[in-house]
């Protein structure tokens, strides 16, 4: 079992087969109370997680917002878009099998962004990142992340597993920080830049 925080540094996946990467979040009415608060309890907001992968320094595939198997051989999946935040357990998930992403593949960065219009990490409580270690079948947490509730930011990179020779490290980054909403060119400069 690894068990990660950002203090401890990269940690070592040896014997980690598949690895999957889960953002769950509360909708919330923020101050607004009555009607409008109500009203935007149920709307929710919409939050998404985003794995890039990174071939060096370059992003070559994105999994997440519209695109759920980028590689197109299963080894990163992403389990589709939740729009709201309600329901129990992680609302995005990301699954990855090291073993079967590409070579030319030398990390995959994980980034989760309030990136639609009107989305917005103030309109989200309790938002958590839970890194599980899914080797063998069955699913253990390994780390839970959660970002300041102090941030204006509109985006947090999670955390980066970069390959090291024929093995895999993963590393836990919990940075926020500004992207232009609907803009995925501007997503990706910000998974580039942790």
């Amino acid at each position: 079992m690894i068990t990660l925080s950002k203090e401890d540094g990269p940690a070592d996946l040896d014997g980690v087969t598949h690895l999957s990467i889960g953002v769950s979040w509360d909708p919330t009415a923020g101050s607004s109370g009555g009607v409008l608060g109500k009203l935007r309890r149920k709307t929710g907001t919409d939050l998404d997680l985003i794995a890039i992968a990174m071939q060096g320094a370059d992003p070559v595939r994105l999994a997440g917002l519209d695109s759920l198997d980028p590689l197109g051989n299963g080894s990163l999946v992403h389990s589709g878009d939740n729009q709201t935040g309600h329901g129990d357990g992680d609302d995005e998930t990301v699954t990855v099998e090291l073993d079967r992403i590409p070579p030319n593949i030398t990390s995959i960065v994980f980034v989760a962004a309030a990136y639609k219009k009107g989305s917005s990490f103030q309109k989200a409580r309790n938002i958590s990142f839970k890194v599980y270690d899914a080797t063998g079948g069955s699913s253990q947490q390994v780390a839970d992340i959660w970002p300041s509730l102090l941030t204006q930011d509109n985006g947090c990179a999670v955390a980066k597993a970069m390959r090291v020779g024929g093995s895999w490290k993963l590393e836990v980054i919990n940075v926020t920080g500004k992207i232009k909403q609907g803009d995925e060119h501007a997503l990706m400069r910000f998974a580039v830049s942790k």
